[in-house]
């Protein structure tokens, strides 16, 4: 576990991500000597549907709709595709 200011976590943000990211590195950031906030690595994998979850928002709706005709015409998927922009 790393320990870094709030002063040294300003100035040196890219390199306390990287040692998140890269590291796995846990970093506690102290203000006034007191600890304000603690920094834990994500999950170094993301499922499908973590990675996909958001997309409706970032698509245009004819967009959708291609996915789903194509998704439709592909052999070996299942009969109960939908159209997630449906509501």
């Amino acid at each position: 576990m790393g320990t870094m200011t709030a002063t040294e976590f300003s100035k040196n943000l890219k390199k306390a991500l990287d040692r998140l990211e890269f590291f796995g590195e846990e970093i506690v950031i102290m203000r006034n000597n007191h600890k304000i906030a603690r920094l834990i690595p994500g999950s170094p994998h993301m499922t499908a549907i973590e990675a996909m979850a958001d997309i409706y928002r970032t698509l245009p709706p004819d967009v959708g709709e291609g996915w789903l005709e194509e998704s439709c015409r592909t052999p070996n998927l299942t009969d109960d595709i939908r159209n997630p922009w449906d509501s």
